[in-house]
């Protein structure tokens, strides 16, 4: 892979909130993408991230009510039937390793959605979580969920835009797109200076 095929698999690794329910994510290939997260750099090598998988239909049915879809869009409630993921990686921090992951997660979910996306499989990660969803899980103490990523084949086009006026917003419109604001290249790379 070159740095442009490269380029083009991260340009898709948008975050998609609705999918094609329907299509399923198999169990195998949920595994291989937490083996990809495993393989991720972890801070100081403490590597204390724990994931959980989920592809049946009842037990999603169960997550999904106790998820927060889009800070953005106030009025969506998330995905209706027929657009709800396929599948479920829950990440928890097992506590008795390290109090903080953030960095490791940011890493190792990244890892996640770029390997799902070699297959053209997208995802969401979900922070905004209800605490019923950990009553719900039969969670040791020493593990906090701290992040869902929703998975499944995309149910809608996610379109890049150039940020304008300091509006970085992303929106849904009309026939399933979704429109992503992103700041351009010459606004975020900064020449390097020395006092």
């Amino acid at each position: 892979m070159n740095i442009r095929e490269f380029s083009r698999l991260v340009a898709s690794t948008r975050t998609h909130r609705r999918f094609a329910q329907g299509r399923r994510v198999d169990t195998e290939f949920l595994q291989q993408l937490v083996e990809c997260a495993r393989l991720a750099g972890s801070a100081r090598n403490l590597q204390p991230l724990k994931y959980m998988i989920c592809n049946d239909l009842q037990n999603n049915e169960r997550i999904f009510p106790h998820l927060g879809w889009a800070g953005y869009l106030r009025e969506w409630r998330g995905p209706v039937e027929g657009e709800r993921p396929a599948a479920y990686i829950l990440c928890l921090l097992d506590t008795r390793i390290s109090d903080d992951g953030d960095f490791d997660l940011g890493i190792a979910s990244q890892n996640i959605l770029l390997a799902a996306g070699t297959k053209g499989i997208v995802g969401c990660r979900i922070a905004s979580l209800s605490p019923r969803l950990s009553d719900c899980l039969d969670l040791a103490d020493h593990l906090q969920l701290k992040l869902v990523i929703a998975l499944g084949y995309p149910g809608e086009d996610v379109i890049m835009t150039e940020v304008k006026n300091n509006d970085v917003k992303y929106r849904h419109g009309s026939n399933h797109f979704h429109y992503v604001p992103k700041r351009s290249l010459g606004e975020i790379l900064l020449p390097l200076q020395f006092k």
